[in-house]
């Protein structure tokens, strides 16, 4: 898969965008980034552990709103840093697109105007503040197995299960797995059973915890 190629946007009449290819909306209908706080953040227990070094990674970028609020989170903590920040991305959404999609959430936008400038000039390793942020273009299923690092925490944010299961297949957790510090941990917002199983087998400890919103169940782990 080409990492060059275009997200396909189209947006409901929410105002939402979604991926015409997936046919599943980029973030909550409700709110985006309480969402994202619930199940990225407080899922991994963060910013608790927030610490120099400290590496988040994420499948599925997006429009960004993760890093966002992780940026967001990390600036009120107060913690040391540098924080890394690494996403793998297959379709990445144009400059324009993301800041339409952003302007739902001020708050967001407040602090996204240096990753705006960087992406729109192409740039896909940039800094905001002490967050050091790199996004990885092309399918995870390639570039994961290359990547050298090892993340603290993983956002696993792919389109629906259902209709991204590339995304969610046994084998790409366990490249997850092993691109995880020791006792690092995962969260996503999906509660399916082949997914939290393709993650125990590749060696995280999974538990059941309650989603945002409408969602009853999401899941979280600990690499064992």
């Amino acid at each position: 898969m080409d990492g060059d190629q275009p997200a396909e946007v189209a947006w409901n009449a929410q105002g939402v965008p979604v991926s015409a290819r997936f046919d599943d909306p980029y973030f909550n209908l409700d709110d985006g980034l309480a969402e994202t706080r619930h199940t990225f953040l407080a899922g991994n227990g963060l910013p608790e552990r927030f610490a120099p070094g400290f590496h988040v990674a994420e499948l599925g970028f997006g429009t960004g709103l993760n890093m966002l609020a992780t940026c967001l989170a990390f600036a009120a903590a107060g913690s040391p840093g540098p924080l890394n920040y690494t996403s793998f991305e297959a379709f990445p959404m144009a400059a324009g697109e993301i800041a339409r999609a952003l302007s739902a959430f001020p708050e967001a936008g407040a602090v996204a105007g240096p990753f705006l400038d960087a992406w729109g000039e192409g740039a896909r390793r940039f800094a905001l503040g002490d967050m050091q942020v790199e996004v990885i273009l092309g399918d995870a299923r390639e570039t994961l197995p290359a990547w050298p690092g090892k993340a603290d925490a993983w956002y696993l944010d792919g389109f629906s299960p259902a209709k991204n299961p590339e995304l969610w297949g046994e084998a790409l957790m366990c490249d997850v797995a092993d691109h995880t510090a020791q006792n690092g941990t995962f969260a996503t917002y999906t509660a399916a059973g082949f997914v939290r199983r393709n993650l125990e087998a590749a060696g995280f400890a999974v538990t059941r915890q309650p989603g945002y919103g409408r969602k009853r169940h999401m899941s979280a782990g600990v690499k064992r």
